[in-house]
């Protein structure tokens, strides 16, 4: 691979003059980061009532409505910008159920802050499972090389790690939402380190 800084910067200039299928590109390379922070965002309470895939389908559509108002040059600012898009899709989602007995939406820590504090673990994540990181990876942004990764996984996989990694959830209420023992996700989650560690060295290379 090429230098993926000058990538992304010229898919950006090319996306700012008009091109359609680049500004396409550029925003698919952020569909899995989106989709792996709206399961973490997601309140339980509301995972009925919304579909993940949803939630990045009109952050998307956002997005594409507003990016003349996009600045930035890097793939780490864009995956900013379009985080505070998902935190209000989010938020808004949330007001829309939101019970007279729930607490007032300006007591709530931002939701922009919990997918940014998302977004930092899946950085630590990659960080930790890249064995020998190869100039490509050292390039990438770590947490959308780190959600590509996780969506390869199989799904009871990749929710496993979701819930303990980015959501911090504890042993008991995995077992709980999962419908398993804490014995056998405390496995599960060891088995998808593993494999996620694998994927990613593997998608790593250059």
């Amino acid at each position: 691979m090429g230098n993926e800084a000058t990538h992304v910067a010229e898919m950006l200039r090319d996306a700012r003059a008009g091109d359609a299928i680049a500004l396409n590109d550029l925003f698919q390379r952020f569909r899995n980061y989106l989709a792996c922070l709206a399961c973490a965002g997601i309140d339980h309470g509301l995972r009925t009532k919304a579909d993940p895939s949803d939630l990045v389908q009109e952050t998307l559509l956002s997005a594409y409505a507003g990016f003349e108002g996009f600045r930035g040059t890097t793939e780490g600012e864009l995956a900013a910008w379009l985080r505070r898009i998902l935190a209000n899709q989010l938020a808004m989602l949330a007001r829309r159920y939101r019970t007279t007995a729930a607490r007032d939406i300006a007591r709530e820590r931002p939701m922009e802050a919990t997918l940014n504090d998302s977004s930092v673990r899946l950085g630590q994540l990659a960080d930790s499972a890249i064995t020998s990181p190869s100039e490509f990876a050292l390039r990438r942004e770590r947490s959308v090389m780190l959600a590509d990764a996780l969506a390869a996984l199989p799904t009871h996989y990749r929710e496993v790690i979701v819930l303990r990694d980015l959501r911090q959830m504890e042993w008991a209420e995995i077992a709980e939402s999962m419908a398993r023992s804490k014995g056998s996700v405390r496995l599960l989650w060891s088995r998808a380190l593993t494999r996620l560690g694998r994927t990613l060295n593997e998608e790593s290379e250059p």
